[in-house]
């Protein structure tokens, strides 16, 4: 008998891809053979990312199926991409796994999806393999998601998604309260993005019924209180390739080693690392403020600026920033436990300058919010490397490892 050969699928977005193939490496390094399946778009940019480093396990193959959208059309555009992919990516992925089962011998024996991507849950329950859905972001937002149905109920949302008024909620006692105006989906776009996205979110939730197991990259020191909201959700987290003494993999840029050399410079826990994700787009206006409020902080700076983060960041940048932060700040196009302040917007929706300095100077100034990151971050690793996340990651082995 062959070894077992598990499929994995990551929603197409850099935060969710790279959490993904981490527990991919890690099933690896267990013995189990794994393909790994993204987009043909992002494929093609991790393959180039990945021949300057080769940070792969050579039991994982990738794979690609198309997303739906012609190469040059905006896949920024979430509320585009989602019905796109819903539209041709099932049929896809369904011709992929019967290949790989007619010409292999290690047959697909589990599909492990992003809890985003529930649709291949429906398939592989159609095929009659095992399934596990992957929650690569904070549990707190899968509570959310789960309760979104109550809270149209309540009132406090329509039927789209949309708060019905401005106000602080709170899932639980041992959750943070939230304001209405930050539900995610409510962050996503216009008005007909946060409705696809919204009405995806509540069809995953349907789809996740299907999953055997649901695991997520946390851990009960992190968030006890979330997990205790969602009880079926396993946490097998952080995945942080530190853990198996590796590097990781699934980049969708290559890293930027001129910025190691620079942080080099500077003295220990001084410098301000700015990063957002795949899809943040700023305007003109918000790129402006951000710029001008590292440079009021008076610190050096790692500023991580997508080439499409905004219409155009060399003519973005305020005049004159380069020349003026050239000696302390570095921006990169790409470089490789929640304990932090809200940044507050004006009542024009942006946040501004002295905002951001003031907020800045608070975190670094307060010891509080260091002490407290560090307990975290001491207990979420101890989890991972041979507590209750440990435990799990190895039941989750077991269990796709029997016949």
């Amino acid at each position: 008998m062959g070894r077992p050969h598990v499929l994995a699928i990551p929603y197409p977005a850099q935060g969710h891809v790279i959490p993904l193939m981490e527990l991919a490496q890690c099933l690896a390094k267990d013995g189990i053979k794994v393909t790994f399946v993204n987009t043909e778009f992002n494929h093609k940019r991790i393959v180039k990312a990945l021949s300057q480093t080769g940070n792969i396990n050579e039991s994982i193959q990738l794979a690609s199926i198309p997303d739906g959208l012609e190469p040059w059309e905006d896949r920024n555009d979430l509320g585009k991409l989602t019905v796109a992919m819903l539209k041709v990516m099932p049929e896809k992925l369904e011709a992929l796994i019967e290949k790989i089962n007619e010409t292999e011998s290690d047959k697909i024996v589990c599909v492990i999806t992003d809890y985003g991507m529930g649709w291949a849950l429906e398939l592989a329950n159609k095929l009659g393999i095992k399934r596990a859905a992957f929650v690569p972001t904070a549990v707190a937002l899968l509570a959310l998601a789960i309760n979104a149905q109550k809270l149209v109920d309540e009132g406090i949302i329509d039927s789209d998604g949309t708060p019905l008024k401005h106000q602080m909620i709170q899932l639980s006692p041992d959750t943070p309260a939230m304001s209405t105006l930050n539900l995610v989906w409510t962050c996503m776009g216009d008005f007909t993005t946060q409705k696809v996205i919204f009405h995806s979110i509540s069809q995953n939730i349907t789809s996740a019924k299907l999953a055997d197991w649901i695991l997520c990259n946390s851990s009960y020191e992190l968030e006890r209180g979330a997990l205790t909201l969602v009880p079926n959700c396993l946490p097998i987290g952080p995945l942080l390739a530190s853990n198996r003494l590796g590097k990781s993999a699934g980049h969708f840029w290559p890293e930027d080693s001129a910025s190691l050399a620079w942080l080099d410079q500077q003295p220990a826990n001084s410098t301000i690392y700015v990063a957002f994700g795949s899809f943040t787009v700023f305007d003109q206006t918000q790129f402006q403020e951000l710029a001008l409020g590292l440079e009021l902080t008076n610190r050096p700076f790692l500023w991580v600026v997508r080439q499409d983060m905004t219409q155009d960041n060399d003519k973005a940048y305020p005049k004159g920033f380069k020349d003026s932060v050239k000696n302390r700040g570095k921006l990169v196009g790409y470089a490789s436990t929640e304990v932090g302040l809200e940044l507050d917007k004006d009542e024009s929706g942006i946040i501004r300058q002295a905002e951001i300095r003031k907020k800045v100077e608070l975190l670094l100034t307060d010891k509080s919010y260091k002490t407290r990151a560090l307990d975290l971050k001491l207990k979420a690793m101890s989890s991972a490397t041979g507590g209750c996340s440990q435990k799990n990651f190895n039941n989750f082995v077991d269990w796709i490892k029997e016949n």
